[in-house]
């Protein structure tokens, strides 16, 4: 069973049309008790929350038992006001948190060598294969793994295997895959389907998940002040649906700039990015777009913290966004225990800084300026930039303030990619 919908407009497909989708994709089956996997808070835009409720609604309405895993990754559970927010009138009791050091069974690895052919010998490590245990559940017919295709900095388009290895994955693939990503380069990986974190990752379905009853139900999405578009949604048990919506998230999730940017500025929206461990999308997204020397103005009056996780926070604060060289350098001291256990964290200090190549200056207002500055960043009050940013004022791309400032504005970094053309 393959299902491709693409939108005919610029709005994407409307509610009928992918709520018809997806009774195509119950058509036929005999279901007594469904998982899905679904997206966290963190993929707000990726129009998951409203797949999973009318999933949820037509499953029931049949008698069957729909159980909710949230993908969450390690980042923080959902709460009940984003549950709701998101996912509409599902009771939260019907969600279940993924725990990614202890919810999860161990169901082989990935072997050190396939690894080092993979990253060109930059990766040599093993790595271990674990999926929270619920996969496993015989008692389910099927599970629906929902989520969006859209350039990533560590796999290099999101979600298919990564929503399982990564989204309720354990903590061996989450660090080291993120790791693996990161010597081998952002710059190489982003926006692209093959990739050796890809390669990791689909690997570990081919071998140790071939059997189980999985569905992917994948969405290609922008959004703007008029809400989330849906321009593709991909469903089937192959690989082909990955494949397809990459195609579209191609066209819909990466822009070219002619030359390089000056100075970006990005909104982070309160809802959306209370850390700078989903914050730094700002950076991950933008820095090949940036030029040499240039300015990244991170808007972010909601970020109150580095780590979605206590432990995160903490190797932040101590490590800090301080350059690719540095951090690896970080990781072969002696001493350095806490940083080789959460080689997550390495990689995401890595590919949050910009390697001395443009400043980066986050306008904060639920956190001092001098923690900020304390991990390696530029600070700037919220309060003294809104008016002159005012992300209300701005529009999408090039703007040129009253006093001739130029500046390319984005209002949302997840849900694309920027790159300069001129050294693509």
């Amino acid at each position: 069973m393959e299902i491709f919908c693409k939108g005919n407009t610029k709005d994407g497909l409307t509610k009928t049309e992918i709520k018809t989708a997806l009774e195509r994709s119950l058509s036929g089956r005999s279901l007594n008790s469904v998982l899905l996997i679904v997206p966290d808070y963190s993929r707000f835009h990726s129009n998951g929350g409203l797949i999973t409720n009318i999933y949820y609604h037509m499953l029931k309405e049949k008698g069957c038992r729909v159980d909710i895993l949230v993908a969450s990754g390690t980042h923080e559970a959902i709460t009940p006001a984003q549950a709701e927010e998101m996912y509409g009138d599902i009771p939260y009791g019907a969600f279940l948190h993924h725990h990614y050091r202890d919810d999860v069974v161990k169901l082989g690895e990935v072997p050190a060598e396939y690894v080092a052919g993979l990253s060109e010998g930059l990766f040599t490590d093993s790595i271990d294969v674990e999926i929270n245990r619920r996969v496993l559940d015989p008692s389910y017919d099927l599970i629906f793994s929902i989520g969006q295709v859209v350039p990533h900095e560590v796999v290099g388009m999101a979600n298919y295997t990564k929503n399982l290895f990564v989204g309720v994955g354990g903590a061996s693939m989450i660090n080291k895959s993120h790791m693996l990503g990161a010597v081998y380069g952002l710059e190489r990986i982003m926006g692209k389907d093959h990739t050796p974190v890809r390669d990791v990752f689909d690997y570990s379905l081919d071998h140790f998940l071939k059997d189980r009853p999985i569905v992917f139900v994948q969405t290609v999405c922008t959004a703007d002040a008029g809400g989330i578009h849906t321009h593709g949604l991909f469903i089937g048990e192959e690989r082909t649906v990955f494949e397809k919506a990459v195609e579209l998230a191609a066209l819909t999730n990466i822009d070219f700039v002619e030359t390089g940017i000056k100075k970006c500025v990005v909104w982070l929206d309160p809802k959306e990015f209370q850390s700078t461990w989903i914050g730094n999308k700002s950076v991950y997204r933008t820095r090949m777009a940036i030029a040499d020397g240039g300015e990244l103005l991170i808007l972010a009056p909601g970020v109150r913290h580095f780590g979605e996780a206590p432990e995160m926070d903490t190797l932040i604060r101590k490590y800090g966004y301080t350059g690719r060289l540095h951090i690896l350098e970080e990781l072969k001291k002696q001493g350095n225990d806490d940083l080789r256990a959460n080689m997550s964290a390495a990689a995401h200090m890595i590919h949050g800084s910009s390697d001395n190549r443009f400043t980066i200056t986050y306008a904060v207002k639920e956190i001092s300026q001098d923690e900020i500055r304390s991990v390696g960043y530029m600070a700037a009050s919220w309060d003294d930039v809104r008016e002159r940013y005012d992300p209300q004022k701005l529009s999408y791309g090039y703007n040129t303030l009253p006093d001739g400032e130029e500046i390319f504005f984005i209002p949302n970094p997840a849900l694309g990619l920027w790159i300069n053309r001129e050294k693509f």
